[in-house]
């Protein structure tokens, strides 16, 4: 089996009250949550800033600014029982529309036209069974 093609993706660490916001994900194999903070993948052609720009776009339909680079991790994942690589670009930044902030849940629109649910979680309220993805970002977040 040929292995799956390394992603260069860009997220954003969006922050309100001592929560970050991340959308919720199942692994259908381990038979558990997984939270990952928004974005995706880097297009040719374009930068990882203006990838991450055009992602909270298209999935939220919200714009951003303030955005700067944390720093950059190498994910290396099992999900649904498949393999993955990643080279993930993390980004600080804020929504333009201030009362954003205020919503509990958002609903994301993903490229397939399917949804999923964002939410704001506070950093320690990740555990082994609600997982915050990549495995090493806390760490990033921490320093």
């Amino acid at each position: 089996m040929k292995p799956a093609p390394i992603r260069v993706i860009a997220i954003c660490i969006f922050r309100h009250d001592g929560k970050i916001l991340v959308f919720e994900g199942y692994d259908t194999v381990k038979r558990d949550y997984y939270y990952r903070p928004l974005g995706g993948a880097v297009e040719p052609g374009e930068t990882t800033r203006e990838a991450l720009v055009r992602e909270i776009r298209e999935e939220l339909g919200q714009e951003i600014d303030g955005v700067r680079l944390l720093g950059v991790l190498e994910n290396l994942f099992v999900c649904d029982g498949k393999a993955g690589h990643q080279i993930v670009f993390v980004y600080d930044g804020r929504f333009v529309d201030e009362p954003i902030y205020s919503l509990a849940e958002l609903t994301m629109t993903e490229d397939n036209n399917t949804t999923a649910k964002a939410m704001w979680r506070y950093l320690d309220s990740f555990d082994a069974t609600h997982r915050l993805v990549p495995e090493s970002l806390a760490n990033l977040l921490d320093t």
